[in-house]
């Protein structure tokens, strides 16, 4: 695990960055994989992967990932603002994606399917790379990564590596590590502060590439790759996440290993097992979009803490909200939280509303009530009282009574009356 070897480590100037954002609130995806094995959510705006969640639901890590196209001379192309994207799901209603972006003038297209690995704490995105052959072999392709781990874009600290005999792009800050490879190599990479010498800002002033820093230390840094596109224009890249270097690397690797197909075969297989409970709908209803519907209240599920459920994986106005400003709808909401288990419980699935009630018993504050919102572990975020966060966890419980699931009959005889 080293830089290489007789280069001096070129550290970027110009530190700490331009204040950090996180990206807009709308959007067009989320995702996880169902396993409960894999801590890892995945957020989707403008055709680019967006706020991944680790290891928790309520913990944003990174702030978003996007691929920047050049010919090197003429032309300089991001995915966010500059091309046209589609989306939709990969199969049925699993929350794993296909997404084509293209290039406005028809010389590029990139096809990207996106998934969580269905047992390892990493994000993969299987990519292609297409358009006429006159123009693409003339194309470079980057992978722009910005980290904003523990929940901020200040203090991060950006490292490229090499570790078995390839380039890696790595970020931590306390204790977290993020980190990025493909099934392609890097030909060059670079770890630079936002607004002043990273890749996007390298790219967008004459097209290429003239930085090449290894290390970004403690500020609001980007990382980018140039990946090898003569060695194949369809490739798998990976972001793994841990609590240490060698865990995250070991886990990008491991995912890698496996191969998309197979992890995606088991993501598909595994996101079908929620709907043989849907027994009792009647023929007309629109299967796909009940099923779509039923597996995105599922994903808003932290994997750590049963039955919490948080209100939305998004930071709302989060292109206006930096570090000073933690929290957003990644948090227990009591309102939203209900009102998720009861439509789960309208789709025959009154186990994750029981789930829910428990998780809120033993949240709940001395006096009965609940705080506004709160992080997953029961830390309050708002601590005002809002009448509707109190009252909507007794409209559960009262629910489940109905139903007759809050416990089984032959458990009531223990409880106090």
């Amino acid at each position: 695990m080293s830089h290489e070897h007789g280069k001096r480590e070129r550290i970027a100037p110009g530190g700490p960055g331009m204040e950090p954002r996180w990206t807009r609130g709308a959007k067009e995806g989320v995702g996880t994989a169902y396993s409960s094995a894999s801590h890892i959510w995945y957020t989707i705006s403008n055709g680019c992967l967006t706020e991944v969640y680790f290891p928790t639901i309520d913990k944003p890590q990174i702030r978003d990932m996007q691929y920047l196209v050049t010919d090197g001379e003429t032309f300089f192309t991001d995915e966010r603002r500059s091309t046209e994207s589609e989306i939709e799901c990969l199969a049925g209603s699993a929350l794993g994606y296909r997404i084509v972006n293209r290039d406005p003038k028809r010389r590029f297209a990139i096809e990207k399917k996106i998934i969580g690995d269905p047992h390892l704490n990493c994000v993969l995105i299987h990519t292609k790379l297409t358009g006429d052959e006159d123009i693409l072999r003339k194309l470079h392709l980057y992978a722009l990564c910005a980290p904003h781990l523990e929940l901020g874009g200040w203090g991060n600290n950006g490292e490229v590596m090499e570790i078995s005999g390839q380039k890696i792009l790595t970020a931590n800050k306390a204790g977290t590590w993020v980190a990025m490879v493909a099934t392609i190599p890097f030909e060059k990479c670079s770890c630079g502060y936002v607004g002043v010498n990273d890749g996007w800002t390298d790219l967008s002033d004459n097209c290429r590439m003239d930085w090449e820093y290894d290390n970004a230390p403690n500020g609001n840094m980007a990382q980018m790759g140039k990946l090898d596109l003569s060695r194949g224009r369809e490739f798998t890249l990976a972001l793994a996440l841990g609590s240490s270097l060698h865990i995250a690397v070991n886990i990008l690797f491991q995912s890698l290993a496996n191969g998309f197909d197979k992890a995606c075969e088991t993501f598909l297989t595994q996101w079908n097992r929620p709907h043989k409970r849907l027994t009792t709908f009647p023929a007309q209803v629109d299967t796909h979009l009940l099923e779509t519907s039923v597996n995105l209240l599922l994903a808003h599920e932290d994997k750590k803490f049963p039955g919490a459920l948080i209100a939305s994986l998004s930071i709302p106005w989060g292109e206006e909200k930096g570090d000073d400003e933690l929290g957003g709808y990644h948090l227990v909401w009591t309102r939203d939280m209900v009102n998720c288990a009861s439509a789960l419980m309208a789709a025959d699935d009154n186990s994750t509303a029981l789930r829910a009630l428990i998780y809120l018993a033993v949240t709940q504050r001395e006096d009965g009530g609940f705080y506004q919102n709160f992080w997953i572990d029961g830390r309050p975020y708002w601590s005002g009282i809002q009448l509707d966060e109190v009252s909507f966890s007794l409209m559960l419980a009262w629910r489940l009574q109905k139903l007759k699931a809050l416990l089984a009959e032959h458990d009531l005889q223990d409880v106090p009356t």
